[in-house]
């Protein structure tokens, strides 16, 4: 098989290292850890998280409790799984089975510390689906099951197997923190 350089080669190298250098660049192989990105995220419902009694809530803050509002710390593992975390990282979203009961965790874990090469690592990982102007996570661990809020106010931000019920909101969205 011969290989043709003509006078665009060049070009389409530039070009590809541009479009996959951000995705190889942020995958986790023990030389390199991925940059953390904070983000602001809310349902579509408006609601947003908070930290209360060591449990993520979802709900409407206003006034002097808006500073309650807890950001997102998202590591890219690759195109579209991600680590989550808060409070810089330090406290990690995972997806834990006991049983036939699966729960939405929060466990002391550096985000940066994960490795998606690690099957003990699974637990945290989520696959990230983007539709329109929304993004959905999905469990890597136990597929089928995603992050999800309620309609009420107030509640504990958990996982859900059945997205598509009315009482349930599974889309959210993001705004990176500044």
């Amino acid at each position: 098989m011969e290989i043709f350089w003509g006078p665009y080669s060049h070009l389409i190298s530039l070009l590809l290292i541009l479009l996959f250098h951000s995705e190889a660049a942020c995958r986790p192989s023990g030389k390199r850890p991925c940059k953390m990105q904070a983000f602001r995220i809310w349902d579509t419902n408006q609601k947003t998280f908070y930290l209360r009694n060591n449990q993520l809530i979802a709900g409407y803050l206003q006034g002097p409790n808006i500073k309650l509002e807890e950001k997102i710390d998202m590591v890219p593992i690759d195109l579209h799984s991600v680590f989550l975390g808060i409070h810089g990282g330090k406290l990690c979203l995972s997806c834990a089975k006991s049983g036939d009961d699966i729960k939405l965790q929060l466990e002391e874990v550096n985000i940066t510390d994960l490795s998606k090469n690690k099957e003990e690592d699974k637990r945290f990982t989520f696959i990230r689906s983007e539709k329109g102007p929304t993004t959905s996570f999905e469990s890597a661990a136990c597929p089928g099951w995603f992050l999800c809020t309620t309609l009420e106010a107030d509640r504990p931000v958990s996982l859900t197997n059945t997205p598509e019920e009315p009482l349930i909101v599974t889309k959210f969205y993001f705004q990176e923190d500044q």
